[in-house]
């Protein structure tokens, strides 16, 4: 069982009067049972916190469980040790006082001795070395140790066998690290200090489980349980103190005792209290509602008028999201999801936006050299597909699938009504051709280089912010280097320069004062009242009243150029900050842009508390919703819809609070796609409005309106 903070924690046990048709609450990992859903939140918020350790491999800040699970594969590790070196190792572990790290150490050491049949090791053999496998141990005439060994090949088969002794063997390192053997001792004893096995697994393996000579005043047996002196000899004291008491004494002495019992027992319970409470995020189904959540905006239902069928629109998504994204290698220039949507939706079976889309693709497997390219070749077709050409090489795609449920579209698309065939099995046949493109080797090195570029920028903007950080702590450093040659310790000149004007005024004042003072003093007690002495004492003072004042006038003008050049520093500071921000901030910019060209694959945003998961792809700027079924979709196309969103997501959650701050991270790029598109919208009902608004006359063609726009498509990328 994991350990609390490295000490056991006993589990929840199951309630006694339980009735099977009861609704109870209970967890997964421990299968514990709580009827009231509080206790059950606290406990589960218990088990996730990380303050758990494994109680076999020592691993600690784990979940209980990550304890749990670490536990498992420490158990499954500690069952691979060979059962030849068991008893050797459970002998050394019995009643040893060494430290854990001190005794797996010399465990190592004496099995780096052990040698044991089926132990591949190397031997020496006619003046070279070859891998061996140990057969048996034997002892010869004079009793010293002898091995059976078989002389394995690279194939690790048997090819000769042969008797060696210890010294024709070199040992090789045991095949199990230290740890796994400080995992073992973990595992089959019971207590450290000294350690002690399992009764069973002594038993076992037929290691002696009586106490040692030297143990035996410490430490003593009881019901198959190794219990120390000390401890007890505690417990009877604390005995003997109440048995000496008497009367009045002893009773007050017990209800002192009660009463501090019962005060640490409050404290525990107040203190487990704290530590069950609930730190957020959580569970998102388990969130429940608190006076001090912040008023939630109801989520707006998202919109679903889709052409396609709902079950369809993953597939639309995921095929238009491809051909834009790699729209440069299929020499396919790029076109919009609705574009796409009413091409796939039209029963023309020649539309050009759906011909280049599948040339595009036929042209990339063509180009691998792949089994299609075989396939072409085989049945010599053109190199170039056509207009005319181009369902001929989709049916070879199709037949080279051998898939049955593309066999009924065959014929459709032979006789030239690809237009005519279901919306699923157009989207079917995409599917296909995108499933082959993605294995091909011009996508997987695309995909190398991009993934490359990535690590690249990323070392690149690595390496700026650690010159970035470098150079502001120089320059720190320079600034207070700067401060303390001047005199001014607390790095800021233009106070510190007041402040030491302040104190050489006041030193001179004090001299002088001082001067004065001695002399007046010197005066009166010698009482000389001679004019030489007073004109030589006003000669004196005058002399030194005038160089305290030049020197107040320079210090004060040197003040006045420090402050000044101090200032004009913290200007132009000021202002190649405000430059390198602006320029960090282009870089930044920059690096994002670059990274957004190198696609490498489309993630969601994120999932909300019923698992929808919320999909934005840049070329589009809408937000999708897809259910956890992945049968319903939806999608927001506002700010207003967007804010409403994100006004709804409760940040105690784990998904909500990812979804959150994905949707902080992308907001102003996600309102600007928005923002782009509805724009876009307008103009094209507007200007639908004005074809509709002019006379018969001079009406223009049905491919002039925007709603048709999908019909007008030309691939301007396309190869000659």
């Amino acid at each position: 069982m994991p350990l609390y903070k490295r000490k056991p924690f006993s589990l929840v046990e199951v309630p006694n009067d339980l009735d099977p048709k009861e609704l109870v609450f209970q967890i997964r990992f421990t299968k514990e049972i709580f009827r009231d859903y509080q206790e059950y939140l606290n406990r589960i918020n218990l088990y996730r916190q990380r303050l758990w350790t494994c109680k076999i491999s020592g691993k600690s800040n784990l979940t209980y469980e990550e304890a749990l699970v670490s536990e498992k594969r420490a158990i499954e590790k500690v069952q691979q040790f060979p059962q030849e070196l068991m008893a050797p190792m459970l002998s050394i572990i019995q009643f040893s006082m060494l430290p854990l790290r001190d005794l797996a150490d010399k465990i190592a050491l004496k099995l780096q001795e052990c040698l044991f049949a089926g132990l591949e090791l190397y031997g020496r053999k006619e003046a070279g070395v070859f891998l061996c496998r140990i057969i048996k141990t034997l002892h010869d005439s004079s009793g010293k140790k002898q091995y059976k060994i078989a002389w394995l090949d690279k194939d690790k088969e048997v090819v000769g066998y042969d008797l060696v002794y210890d010294e024709d063997l070199i040992k090789r390192k045991l095949p199990f690290s230290r740890e796994m053997v400080k995992s073992f001792i973990r595992e089959s004893t019971y207590r450290n200090a000294p350690w002690v096995l399992h009764g069973r697994l002594a038993e076992k393996h037929g290691i002696s489980t009586h106490l040692p000579d030297e143990l035996k005043s410490k430490f003593y047996f009881q019901n198959g349980t190794l219990i120390s002196y000390k401890k007890n000899r505690k417990n009877g004291e604390e005995e003997m103190d109440g048995e000496d008491e008497s009367g009045k004494n002893k009773g007050k002495k017990r209800t002192e005792r009660e009463k501090v019992g019962a005060s640490q027992m409050e404290e525990r319970k107040d203190g487990l209290k704290r530590l069950e409470a609930i730190k957020y995020p959580i569970e998102d189904l388990l969130v429940q509602p608190c006076p001090d959540d912040p008023i939630f905006t109801e989520r707006a239902s998202p919109s679903r008028d889709f052409k396609v069928p709902m079950d369809c629109v993953g597939e639309l998504l995921m095929i238009w999201d491809f051909c834009s994204s790699f729209s440069r290698l299929l020499h396919l220039s790029p076109f919009s999801l609705e574009d796409f949507e009413n091409a796939v939706c039209h029963r023309e079976s020649n539309l050009t936006l759906i011909v280049e889309c599948h040339s595009a693709l036929l042209r990339l497997l063509i180009k691998d050299n792949g089994e299609y390219a075989s396939t072409i070749v085989k049945r010599k077709r053109k190199s170039k597909i056509t207009l005319i050409t181009w369902r001929e090489y989709l049916c070879d795609f199709l037949d080279m699938n051998n898939s049955p449920k593309f066999r009924p579209y065959m014929a459709t698309i032979k006789r030239g009504h690809y237009g005519l065939l279901d919306t699923h099995a157009k989207l079917e046949i995409f599917g296909e051709l995108l499933n082959c493109a993605l294995e091909t080797d011009l996508i997987r090195e695309q995909l190398d280089e991009y993934i490359g570029q990535w690590q690249k920028i990323g070392s690149t903007r690595r390496g700026e912010a650690l010159e970035e950080a470098k150079r502001r702590r120089e320059e720190q450093e320079r600034l207070k280097a700067e401060s303390e040659l001047n005199g001014f310790p607390n790095g800021n000149g233009l106070n510190s320069s007041g402040n030491n004007v302040g104190v050489l005024v006041n030193n001179t004042h004090n001299k002088q004062n001082g001067v004065a003072e001695s002399e007046k003093t010197d005066h009166v007690s010698k009482k000389r009242g001679s004019s030489q002495t007073d004109g030589a004492f006003r000669k004196r003072t005058k002399k030194h009243k005038g160089k305290d004042e030049h020197m107040l006038e320079d210090v004060q003008h040197i003040s006045k150029k420090e402050a000044q050049k101090i200032a004009l520093k913290h200007t132009e500071t000021v202002e190649r900050e405000e430059i390198e921000m602006s320029s960090k901030e282009q870089r930044k910019q920059h690096y994002e842009t670059e990274m957004e060209k190198r696609f490498i694959r489309t993630n969601p945003l994120g999932k909300d508390r019923h698992h929808n998961r919320y999909w934005w792809f840049r070329r589009d700027g809408r937000i999708f919703i897809e259910s956890l079924d992945h049968k319903m979709w939806g999608y927001y196309g506002t700010k207003e819809e967007l804010d409403a969103l994100m006004g709804s997501l409760n940040r105690k959650g784990e998904r909500e609070r990812a979804l959150q701050t994905q949707l902080d991270k992308f907001y102003g790029k996600i309102c600007s796609g928005l923002q782009k598109r509805l724009k876009h919208s307008a103009d094209k009902i507007a200007l639908e409005e004005a074809v509709l608004r002019r006379s018969t006359r001079v009406r223009a063609p049905p491919r002039d309106n925007p709603a048709d726009a999908f019909l007008r498509y030309v691939n301007k990328w396309k190869e000659d």
